[in-house]
């Protein structure tokens, strides 16, 4: 009985590490894939910057931020036709 009790502890520690190491494997990657992200951000906030240094030393508007602002459409003016003009007369 006690063998048997050894040998399911064991199996169980064997099985807990396996498991703990998949659990750092996957955060690796995860922080991995993380950086792969962050640099493209990072390198764009840091030409954001210059851009902004280079204007600003040119006494040029600010450059513009994250977020884009769709001018209205122009819509042609319709012609107001007052009441009682324009009508067709069935006479």
């Amino acid at each position: 009985m006690k063998a048997k009790k050894k040998k399911a502890r064991e199996s169980h520690v064997v099985c807990h590490q396996k498991f703990q190491a998949r659990i750092q494997e996957a955060e690796d990657s995860m922080q991995a894939q993380h950086l792969i992200i962050e640099a493209p951000i990072e390198e764009k906030d840091s030409l954001l910057q210059t851009i902004q240094v280079l204007q600003e030393a040119k006494d040029a508007p600010a450059p513009f931020d994250d977020e884009w602002e769709e001018e209205p459409e122009e819509r042609p003016e319709e012609e107001e036709i007052p009441i009682g003009e324009g009508e067709i007369d069935d006479e």
